[in-house]
């Protein structure tokens, strides 16, 4: 079985993000990049599958930038066996990069793809939907478990009841939910590991996908500053601030 698993370079999880002052955008400028958090869960599900004995092999892929040979070189330290960076320095939005994964889905022909269910820059979550109905496959999405057997995935979701278990055969796409696993730490040795292992860059155009963007950011805005709270002594006094004040009940 192969496995393929994208990943995103995105900023860190623990970096405040600062809009830019002409509000185009987010300015990454200096600002530590990581492997979208979702993703890393995605990587380490599809080593320990690997490791269970249920994959032969677990290709990583990434779209964006040269920089993104970074976030492939963590999947690969992870454990991935090789890497595909899709370079272009145009804007993709997830309709682009699930076109870019469906021609990496036609080449490589793998069994079971997984990915984050969505990444923490833009939270679309959109791509692996999307990649499910192009490749015309069948989708598990949000999965807190995971198991393969008989040529299908049993995929446990968290829904507002409780849980929910559905079937899918295989080829399949799955998307991480935070509760699939605790991913592993990243050991020096790996990481050095890493860097001997192949990386193969290729171009949207190449793989014949028009990565144009369908939509236009118009304006990015730093979210509104919270007033502070304030302590009242009573209910009464609660009462007449949210009547008189805030005017949210008559």
């Amino acid at each position: 079985m192969k496995i393929l698993v994208a990943v995103k370079r995105v900023v860190d999880f623990n970096v405040k993000v600062r809009v830019k002052s002409d509000g185009s955008g987010v300015d990454i400028a200096n600002v530590k990049m990581s492997m979208n958090p979702f993703d890393e869960i995605a990587v380490e599900e599809a080593m320990r599958l690997r490791e269970a004995g249920k994959a032969a092999e677990v290709i990583a892929v990434s779209c964006g930038p040269a920089q993104c040979q970074e976030t492939l070189r963590t999947a690969l330290a992870i454990g991935a066996d090789r890497a595909i960076l899709v370079q272009t320095d145009e804007e993709l939005q997830p309709l682009a990069v699930a076109k870019i994964l469906k021609a990496i889905f036609d080449r490589e022909k793998p069994d079971l793809m997984i990915l984050g269910k969505q990444a923490i820059d833009d939270d679309s979550n959109q791509t692996g939907q999307m990649l499910a109905a192009l490749a015309g496959v069948g989708q598990a999405t949000f999965a807190s478990k995971l198991v393969l057997a008989d040529g299908s995935a049993q995929v446990t979701r968290e829904v507002d009841g409780g849980l929910t278990t559905v079937a899918v055969k295989l080829p399949a796409v799955v998307t991480t939910d935070l509760r699939l696993n605790e991913p592993r730490y990243v050991t020096l040795p790996n990481i050095m590991k890493a860097k001997k292992k192949p990386l193969e860059t290729v171009t949207p155009q190449a793989l014949g996908v028009d990565v144009r963007p369908r939509l236009q950011t118009l304006r990015t805005a730093e979210p509104v500053q919270r007033k502070a709270g304030i302590r009242v002594p009573d209910v009464a006094t609660l009462v007449q601030k949210l009547r008189n004040e805030a005017k949210v009940i008559e």
